[in-house]
């Protein structure tokens, strides 16, 4: 099976990497659209800044290339929030995949910290990525923006406010949270997406 991690300006693209070797699998990272296009799946990971990363991926293409993907695409993180429409991180629009928008955090009490960082559950799974898991479960989140629930989510978080902690549209998935970085249930949420 050939996995490819799209290659572009964000950080934390070798965790995925890494946790996919873990899993048996030797991906490639690669901003090259025939390979893209020929991958069996496709993963968009990554820390970063919303508009500057969208300025890359247009730059090169890669918007209209991920779009018209046919085979199963994972976003993490900043490739949850690319994938809806627009994200108030540099006031742009995105990928449209997912039809919702990408909020800052504004914290109510004075416990609430921006970032999110840390544990945190995940309620009202659904759907093959959370296949073998049970509400509660817990996952590892890094983040100042989120995206709205949607008819698109197929399971929410809590912190400040309820938001889209995974969507899933056609062959198109994703998680606000880092599977990579979230231990055994993250394990088998990237083996269920390679199952796909």
């Amino acid at each position: 099976m050939q996995v490819a991690i799209i290659q572009y300006n964000a950080g934390n693209l070798f965790s995925v990497d890494h946790a996919l070797r873990r899993l048996g699998i030797e991906p490639i990272i690669t901003d090259d659209p025939a390979i893209l296009r020929t991958a069996d799946k496709v993963v968009l990971p990554g820390q970063g800044e919303a508009s500057a990363t969208m300025s890359y991926l247009a730059a090169r293409g890669l918007d209209k290339v991920i779009k018209d993907l046919r085979q199963p695409v994972l976003g993490i993180c900043i490739g949850l929030q690319l994938m809806c429409r627009h994200s108030e991180e540099g006031d742009v629009d995105c990928l449209g995949i997912f039809p919702t928008e990408v909020r800052r955090f504004v914290p109510e009490r004075h416990e609430d910290k921006v970032p999110h960082i840390g544990w945190n559950t995940l309620e009202h799974t659904t759907g093959q990525l959370f296949d073998k898991l049970t509400d509660g479960e817990f996952a590892y989140y890094l983040h100042s923006y989120y995206a709205l629930p949607c008819e698109y989510t197929i399971a929410v978080t809590n912190y400040i406010c309820s938001f889209s902690a995974s969507l899933h549209r056609d062959n198109f998935y994703a998680t606000q949270f880092h599977p990579e970085k979230s231990g055994g249930v993250g394990e088998r949420i990237l083996q269920n997406f390679l199952s796909l």
